[in-house]
């Protein structure tokens, strides 16, 4: 075989094993995917460890395709132990924004019993000045301890609307994300039921955890239906990694997005199955990024 044959052949045989490398070996497409630091709370769950990690850990979430972040460390006006605007800055500097963040003040019995929340509003001026600072567009309760009365509950989903009110003359937008216990009944009425019915959609919304939905034998997508435009923020999360489990059905959640209201998603995971939190927050990342159903951005 002469020179010119050889070289037509090895173009040949290189084209080929290129056209098998497969779609696992392409670029995944870039979307809009958040994560919720409490994931990789053993990494950077508390000052000390943020201090130690924060830099490998935040820039090894952007490059696995992560693109903002839920936090989950608040205290005193400080977010990680550190200010406001050094934990944006931080983000920033990894390639990440400043999403959301989990936080709560349950009330006294006497601001519960009263009525008057004056102490603890108190309380969220600071927090939500904080979070402004900070960047955030969403401020989400992670849960409180539910009254044993649907009197209490009012009272609960007054305060809500308070705190919502508060934040939106602040920019900031206030949810309420779920366990499984808030599909339970109380006075035989659903309690998720009785919250989302009680509080203004204009100043609060509802963070649904899909994973937690589910557990509690409810159905998101019938959520979605009966309550219209009420979930702006979703925490996708499933028994394993995603996708691993087939538990939750993702698709029908997600062809349903705008239906829902979704303005982003947001992983969560409880634990890690193999071990290794870069393998199982990057097999998350890109379960999301191959599929069809899952949009580069949701509408705002």
């Amino acid at each position: 075989m002469d020179m010119k044959k050889t070289v037509f052949a090895l173009a040949a045989a290189l084209l080929a094993l290129a056209s098998c490398a497969g779609p696992k070996d392409a670029a995944l497409p870039k979307k809009d995917i958040g994560v919720q630091l409490y994931s990789i709370r053993d990494q950077i769950g508390n000052p000390e460890l943020y201090a130690q990690n924060h830099e490998e850990v935040l820039k090894g979430l952007a490059e696995m395709g992560y693109s903002g972040c839920e936090a989950a460390c608040y205290g005193d006006g400080t977010l990680y132990g550190v200010s406001p605007e050094q934990y944006k800055s931080d983000l920033e500097a990894a390639g990440l924004k400043s999403l959301s963040t989990h936080i709560m003040k349950g009330l006294s019995e006497e601001e519960l019993q009263s009525g008057d929340f004056t102490p603890s509003m108190e309380w969220w001026d600071k927090a939500i000045d904080a979070h402004k600072r900070a960047g955030c567009k969403y401020i989400v309760c992670p849960g409180f301890g539910i009254p044993g009365t649907l009197a209490g509950l009012k009272v609960y989903c007054d305060y809500f609307n308070a705190i919502g009110k508060k934040c939106l003359e602040n920019g900031i937008l206030f949810g309420y994300h779920n366990h499984s216990h808030e599909f339970n009944k109380l006075e035989d009425k659903v309690i998720y039921d009785f919250m989302i019915e009680n509080t203004d959609p204009q100043y609060v919304f509802f963070e649904m955890d899909v994973y937690w939905a589910v557990m509690g034998k409810a159905y998101p997508v019938e959520y979605f239906r009966k309550y219209p435009g009420r979930f702006k923020l979703l925490h996708i999360k499933d028994h394993r990694e995603l996708g691993e489990s087939g538990m939750v059905g993702f698709d029908a959640i997600f062809n349903n997005l705008e239906t829902a209201g979704v303005e982003a998603i947001i992983v969560e995971l409880e634990a890690f199955t193999n071990g290794d939190w870069k393998e199982s927050m990057k097999m998350c990342a890109d379960y999301l990024r191959k599929s069809d159903f899952v949009p580069a951005s949701y509408g705002k």
